[in-house]
């Protein structure tokens, strides 16, 4: 049944491929819009450069408004621990008062949660969902709670989505400015549609005392302002001096103020500091405390000091895409003063250009060039690359119609198409070009190379197809690189198969047109060994005549001569002498009739033909 199926099939696909074949301006324009087909789906299909995935754990960070002490921030944290716990398809959760994860940085008001979820077997929600779900219950907590994933490749960050810095490149210490600037830049940012969960943990609103010294009293007190600064650090921050090693371990020794001695502002009042004459001078008599806002961490980038921001991609759009939308929001938005810059996989993936269309040209090169040493011929290889277009159009079809991004999993499914389609091709082609050299005529040299080919197209083709069906509805660890990569090597497997058969011969017609019959070089003759071996069936013939009477010839003068024995085992012997030494008797014993008859028609059989006319 199922022969006769395709033997059906085959029917109908010959009857088409007579209709078709000899088109060469309908090929070429079919060619001509897949390739503008390519083009325009590029542009639609959303672009990425590696996916994040569920990776089952979810990084949380709490920051209580500015000043709040670290009791309140760990009251917050265990409030948070207690809803997390709750949802559905949570493990575990950890937290931590005091320490940001995001930008490593320690404060009273930072905290961070790590929320391991269950396996994906055990769990019917995704991260994305989880999160959702997160955001939704701790919602008025009292206190800001950003919710993230980790970062696709561990080490480029501590984040997934995309991350920036606003920088400011006036070089002053502008902290208030900065922050306006980051407010305003975001509010712009929540305006498009390609961008969501956005936010920054910069905040210059942190309430600070600033030391004012007063230069001239310091001087007529002969204070050094430099060794009163000193001495407050030392103070309040604690310096290392020295270590020593005692029992085997090295101990550091840190000089500091006791606790109850730098408690407070009152504590401040009551220091004293040694002047140029070794009296102690109060620090109250040139120095005095004003309130202030400032921010609780100083973070620079290229020198300028920055804010950073970090977000995610909307739902149905690629990290490609918010890239794009906060260029163009950055362009319109920001002054002179202000600038952005890319961190962590964003820098990577925002600076990256054409390397993938120049692999692709590097990839198709060499394999023409390999096909143009095969065929011995610069125009026929042509008809194996100008069918690659058709698979590729499949392929960003398919990822459109998946709504996947062409990312790094799509482009290495692409390489991998131009191999595969390219060897349908060949196939084809390769036979084609065999069947004319036998001396068959180009349009039934076409029809029976994809006739003779179509079967083991089909099978292989559609075999790859069925393998690569787990990849495409695959969930859980790794899912969207594995859809990513199933399903644009699906698409354009099955487009460039079913559309392939059908364009590969007209190719082949219209460029063996161009190049039948006429030689690649003036004057060329045809004398090298390979195309003695490949050629047409009456040299191969004459060739074979003449080598067969060669050879019977030299083992009848050998037979005359008796340098071989009629015996099948020592004429087999490509050593006669040797095969004579080892059997004395064999060689010994006399045979007239063998080695005295005299065969004439023999001898004359042994003169080669002349009535075939020499080659030339």
């Amino acid at each position: 049944l199922f022969n006769t199926l395709f033997e059906l099939v085959t029917g109908v696909y010959m009857w088409l491929l007579n209709r078709i074949v000899t088109q060469k301006i309908m090929c070429l324009a079919v060619i001509l819009l897949f390739t503008v087909g390519i083009v325009y789906m590029s542009q639609k299909v959303s672009s990425g450069f590696v996916p994040n995935e569920d990776q089952g754990t979810i990084y949380a960070i709490v920051q209580t408004p500015p000043g709040s002490s670290l009791e309140y921030t760990n009251k917050v944290m265990g409030e948070l621990q207690k809803m997390t716990k709750k949802v559905e398809g949570v493990h575990s959760v950890t937290s931590m008062a005091g320490y940001e994860i995001m930008t490593e940085g320690r404060g009273s008001n930072a905290g961070t949660c790590l929320i391991n979820l269950k396996n994906w077997e055990e769990r019917k929600q995704n991260v994305h969902e989880i999160i959702e779900e997160l955001e939704h219950i701790t919602d008025g907590l009292g206190g800001r709670v950003e919710f993230f994933e980790p970062p696709a490749i561990p080490g480029f960050g501590t984040s997934g989505g995309f991350s920036l810095r606003l920088l400011d490149k006036t070089g002053d210490l502008r902290y208030q400015e900065l922050q306006v600037a980051t407010q305003h830049f975001m509010e712009n940012l929540t305006k498009r549609k390609e961008i969501s969960g956005l936010f920054t943990f910069y905040n210059a609103s942190y309430p600070q005392y600033e030391i004012k010294i007063d230069n001239q009293m310091a001087m007529q007190k002969g204070v050094s302002i430099r060794t009163a600064m000193d001495n407050l650090d030392v103070i309040n921050s604690g310096s290392y001096e020295q270590g020593f090693i005692k029992f085997g371990r090295f101990f550091k020794v840190f000089t500091k103020a006791a606790p109850e001695y730098r408690r407070n502002l009152e504590d401040l009042k009551t220091l004293f500091v040694k002047n140029d004459d070794g009296d102690m001078v109060p620090y109250t008599s040139f120095m005095t405390l004003e309130k202030t806002k400032g921010a609780n961490e100083i973070t620079r980038y290229n020198m300028y000091n920055s804010a950073s921001i970090r977000g995610f991609p909307a739902k149905g759009y690629t990290t490609g895409d918010a890239i794009k939308a906060i260029r163009e929001v950055a362009k319109d938005t920001l002054s002179r003063e202000f600038d952005i810059a890319w961190e962590d996989l964003s820098f990577d993936e925002a600076k990256r250009g054409n390397e993938f269309l120049i692999i692709s040209l590097i990839v198709v090169l060499f394999v023409y060039l390999v096909l143009a040493a095969q065929y011995e011929n610069f125009v026929l290889p042509l008809a194996v690359l100008f069918s690659l277009p058709v698979g590729i159009f499949g392929s960003f079809s398919m990822l459109k119609l998946m709504g996947l991004a062409n990312d790094v999993y799509a482009q290495i499914a692409v390489i991998t198409l131009l191999g595969l389609l390219g060897k349908n091709a060949v196939l084809i082609v390769e036979f084609a070009v065999q069947r004319r050299n036998d001396g068959l005529s180009l349009l039934n040299a076409a029809l029976e190379g994809a006739r003779m080919r179509f079967r083991p197209i089909l099978m292989t083709s559609f075999a790859f197809v069925a393998g690569l069906i787990p990849l495409v509805l695959s969930e859980g660890a790794g899912a969207v690189g594995n859809n990513t990569l199933g399903s644009s090597a699906m698409g354009g497997m099955i487009t460039g198969t079913l559309i392939g058969v059908l364009v590969i011969p007209g190719l082949y017609f219209v460029f063996a047109t161009m190049v039948d019959g006429k030689n690649l070089l003036k004057d060329e003759v045809h004398t090298s060994i390979t195309e003695s071996i490949v050629g047409t069936k009456k040299h191969r013939s004459k060739l074979h005549r003449r080598l067969t009477g060669q050879f019977k010839l030299l083992i009848r003068k050998l037979k005359l001569t008796g340098s071989i024995d009629t015996k099948p085992s020592v004429v087999a012997d490509t050593k006669a002498p040797v095969a004579a030494e080892a059997e004395p008797p064999v060689a010994a014993e006399a045979k007239p009739p063998v080695a005295t008859e005299a065969k004439p028609p023999v001898a004359t059989e042994a003169e080669p033909k002349t009535d075939d006319k020499p080659e030339d």
